[in-house]
């Protein structure tokens, strides 16, 4: 019985192996990606009970995804096959450091064709949480609907819902457009995850407090403003408005998943009964640890090394 549902794109992710061009590049690391499959693997090692929903292409990448995420104990019975399409999938560059290249081959996918109408199979019963990104609002129309239909019925089930913009300007046809989405998405949402970037792009100042107060003014009960290596700020509805530190990184192997490993943080502890200070500061330490390692959720701890690591820098 899954505690939190998420809902998106999983992907094949072929990683080089070589720091070389990717036109030059002759051997990859498979891995999966995406990032709601690294929400549920951090959830995952954390032990907490994470479904995924989602949809893949009858192909190799789709039947690797599927049992990938049962190897990690993630409830794969929403991860329908759809079997006109195919699985989307990504290269990445391997980098020495900086943000890596990645190309995406997404358009058409499987999941792109994800109906609204699969939700109505949903089993609430223990549900506690939903998450959602923006990612998937982008890929077409159906997936729009989706991702704010599961919101509404979460919202109207009385089950707490986080929001994460994970902005991909790429995959919109114009900004006008993914600001007016996302902000509307958002506005659905108890607790929303942006970044000071994503801030200056939605609602156009990199001010976090300024940030928080756009989405309090919406309706969310918390916002937690990513701030880099700073760490985060975070203001509620109820009143509380503070920073909070990062942890220390002695060198970032893989910038990608950094944004996804704060999510599990802050989310997990919430689950826990923890404070949003508590959350924040654990949302901190696994992006951290997120940035030291190849692969998109590699770097994702279970609970002795998250334990250590915070301990390690107390």
């Amino acid at each position: 019985m899954a505690e939190v549902l998420t809902f998106g794109e999983p992907m094949g992710l072929m990683v080089a192996d070589e720091v070389k061009p990717l036109k030059d590049v002759e051997h990859f690391s498979r891995y999966v990606c995406g990032a709601e499959v690294n929400f549920s693997v951090g959830l995952s090692r954390l032990g907490h009970e994470v479904a995924y929903i989602s949809q893949v292409g009858p192909d190799p990448f789709g039947e690797h995804i599927r049992d990938f995420l049962a190897e990690n104990h993630i409830d794969n019975r929403y991860v329908k096959v759809e079997p006109k399409y195919m699985t989307g999938m990504q290269l990445k560059a391997k980098v020495t450091e900086g943000d890596p290249l990645v190309i995406n081959y997404r358009k058409g996918s499987a999941f792109s064709h994800f109906q609204p109408s699969e939700l109505d199979g949903i089993d609430w019963k223990g549900v506690r949480h939903v998450h959602v990104t923006g990612i998937s609002a982008a890929l077409s129309e159906s997936c729009r609907e989706a991702a704010g239909k599961l919101m509404d019925l979460a919202r109207a089930k009385g089950v707490r819902v986080s929001f994460d913009p994970n902005l991909r300007p790429a995959l919109w046809p114009d900004k006008q457009e993914m600001v007016r989405v996302l902000n509307g998405l958002a506005a659905k949402a108890d607790i929303v995850l942006p970044g000071v970037g994503e801030g200056e792009t939605l609602m156009g100042s990199r001010d976090p407090e300024k940030i928080a107060d756009f989405y309090l003014a919406q309706g969310a009960k918390a916002v937690v403003v990513k701030v880099g290596a700073k760490g985060s700020f975070v203001k509620t509805s109820d009143g509380e408005c503070f920073d909070s530190p990062g942890f220390r990184v002695d060198h970032v192997v893989d910038t990608v998943g950094a944004g996804d490993g704060f999510a599990v943080g802050t989310i997990s502890a919430l689950l826990e009964g923890k404070t949003i200070r508590e959350a924040a500061r654990r949302g901190a330490a696994i992006g951290a640890l997120a940035v030291m390692v190849e692969g998109d959720n590699e770097g994702l701890p279970d609970r002795p090394k998250l334990e250590a690591f915070m301990s390690s820098q107390q």
